[in-house]
């Protein structure tokens, strides 16, 4: 079920507040355009800025409008265990058909706080869960052994791997012994090698504003088309390296502005893009005729 292009969306904002229509048109453009699958409420998404209430409203936007059309994959990250099985048993009853969460970030736990947090998530919600390893914003890494001990829960299915280390994914694949475990790039520009690797898919920064060149990119890998693949992932290296060039999604945001899909806008303590930052954004959508 979860394969492909996945986009990491971006939330909208209309004077500091969710603005329903505009996500609501976003997600319905991004599955016109050929997406695999929608994740809500992610880092993307800047799901720590939003209180639990409006959490939930961005995620029910979404699984109303992608009327089971492509998987939801909902955010139900937090550093609280208590709060993230709350998101957990919301985006069950939403009828969410997984949930993405994230190490805990800040509180610094050791392996086998990591194992309890996500095993308590487990045990609460009767609902696949995603497991995301991002050391770039959490500090831990979640370790193999932790990551295939956590894989014999039934509800574990998965891991967006945010590393950056294409070696994780044949030392994890060679550790779970031939287990169904869907294995998920969190890196745009190392997601063809990840695939290569033994993976399945991205959950995309970049499907933001180029939802149907990244999922035919994925597309090609998923048919085994490599050489086909590479070719379109390096026409789009610019792009991924642009998502980046500062704190995410202040990059997407500036992009998906200028093609007329939501407002510039974010909110506290992240900032708009840098004035220095918009002319390398600006380059690679144009670019690739986006706008």
């Amino acid at each position: 079920m979860f394969k492909g292009a996945i986009t990491a969306l971006i939330t909208p904002f209309e004077d500091g507040k969710v603005d329903a229509q505009k996500f609501a048109d976003f997600v319905e453009w991004q599955i016109s355009e050929g997406i695999h699958g929608l994740v809500p409420c992610g880092t993307t998404g800047e799901s720590p800025t939003l209180t639990h209430e409006r959490h939930n409203e961005v995620v029910d936007i979404c699984i109303e409008s992608a009327k089971g059309r492509v998987p939801v994959i909902a955010g139900a990250g937090s550093n609280s265990t208590a709060e993230a099985i709350s998101l957990a048993q919301h985006a069950q009853k939403a009828k969410a058909d997984a949930i993405l969460v994230a190490t805990p970030y800040y509180n610094k736990p050791n392996q086998e706080g990591l194992y309890q947090h996500f095993k308590a998530i487990h045990d609460a919600a009767d609902i696949p869960m995603i497991l995301y390893n991002i050391p770039g914003r959490s500090v831990i890494d979640m370790t193999d052994a932790t990551i295939v001990r956590l894989a014999k829960l039934d509800n574990v299915v998965g891991i967006k791997d945010a590393t950056g280390d294409l070696a994780r994914v044949g030392s994890l694949i060679t550790e779970l012994k031939g287990k169904e475990f869907c294995l998920l790039s969190g890196e745009d520009a190392t997601a063809v090698g990840f695939n290569a690797q033994g993976g399945q898919g991205v959950i995309s920064v970049s499907s933001n504003v180029a939802p149907a060149k990244v999922a035919k990119v994925q597309q090609l890998c998923l048919e085994g088309k490599y050489d086909e693949a590479t070719q379109l992932q390096n026409e789009l290296i610019a792009l991924h390296c642009a998502m980046f060039c500062d704190s995410s999604p202040a990059p997407a945001k500036y992009a998906a502005s200028l093609m007329g899909l939501c407002n510039n806008e974010l909110r506290l303590p992240l900032i708009p893009l840098l004035d220095e930052k918009k002319p390398q954004v600006e380059k690679a959508i144009k670019d690739l005729g986006l706008i």
